[in-house]
């Protein structure tokens, strides 16, 4: 891994000190709790930091819970994979169908793992047997990209790259879904990715957007579907911006075709974001989106730059914070 370091302020070192400590008391074999899902994990040093995918599964999204199990979506039908982050291995959860497409994932605590799936859909499967439990209709098909999906308070927020709006699907099994245009700030461009990775500000009241083109974040109130533009200080944008992973105030942002993940400092109203570092990694073939474990990021390779075919190989790789 190669980390490249910009000028940070004095309280994203204090922040960043606060990682190395965490990661250092992880290295070194000691007992650490996962701040996204209050998980105790021990050191996964010696768990490995690549493994395999099936070939031709074209995954792009990743999602992780309290257990050291990685669920990954197939942008090819749908089908959904787990792998066993102490091991690597895995097997196919869900086999997915003709029509059917898997990209953002998260997962509840309660089991149940949600998925965008593209063509204005999104759907909830069981995690343990990967059976489909409900599937929300969000738009129609056409003229929609259902991308990302993070959740918060009682609702699951699914991003739409090809329109200017957010949907809220309520946690659990049934429930109306909430169209929530976006205005303020926002300007929807035509025939790009807009809308992509979406995670929740530290004070749970609204939520950050990334504007894959031309690479800007946004702060979207969810109320009113406002959204403001957060000023970047230490970068001039985010193009290529794809998931978003955050941890307190630290904000990590996959830059997919750059083969980068740079991280940003948030300030107390997340209005702002101060690019403290960047992580780059031999290994990374175009990574989508991330999740946590312990203290690794694990990303995987979509590999939009080489021919997506039935025989192409994928892999899942991890990183350390």
């Amino acid at each position: 891994m190669i980390r490249n370091h910009a000028h940070p302020s004095r309280r994203a070192l204090l922040g960043g000190a606060a990682l190395t400590v965490l990661a250092t008391a992880t290295a070194t074999g000691t007992t650490t709790a996962n701040a996204t899902t209050g998980a105790s994990t021990s050191s996964s040093k010696a768990w490995p930091t690549e493994f395999p995918l099936p070939d031709g599964f074209l995954p792009e999204g990743i999602a992780i819970g309290r257990k050291p199990y990685a669920y990954m979506g197939s942008r090819a039908n749908g089908a959904l994979y787990r792998t066993d982050l102490r091991t690597g291995r895995g097997g196919i959860l869900f086999p997915g169908a003709t029509g059917l497409v898997a990209v953002g994932l998260k997962l509840d605590d309660d089991g149940l793992l949600y998925v965008a799936g593209s063509t204005g859909v999104a759907r909830v499967h069981d995690a343990r047997t990967g059976e489909i439990l409900t599937t929300h209709q969000l738009s129609e098909p056409a003229g929609h990209f259902i991308n990302d999906v993070t959740l918060q308070g009682d609702k699951a927020w699914f991003t739409d790259s090809r329109a200017a709006a957010l949907y809220a699907v309520p946690r659990g099994r049934s429930g109306a879904v909430r169209t929530l245009p976006l205005t303020g700030d926002w300007v929807q461009l035509p025939d790009v990715i807009n809308a992509n990775g979406v995670v929740g500000t530290p004070d749970g009241r609204a939520l950050i957007v990334v504007k894959s083109t031309p690479g800007e974040l946004y702060k979207v109130n969810t109320r009113t579907g406002h959204a403001t533009r957060i000023t970047l200080a230490g970068a001039t944008d985010v193009v290529n911006g794809d998931g978003l992973y955050r941890i307190g105030r630290t904000l990590y942002v996959v830059q997919n075709r750059l083969n980068l993940i740079s991280v940003f400092h948030l300030n107390a109203t997340s209005t702002k974001a101060t690019l403290t570092g960047t992580i780059t990694n031999p290994r990374f073939d175009v990574p989508t989106t991330a999740a946590r474990y312990g203290n690794r990021l694990y990303l995987v390779n979509a590999r939009f730059t080489s021919p997506q075919l039935p025989e192409t190989t994928f892999t899942g790789v991890s990183v350390p914070i």
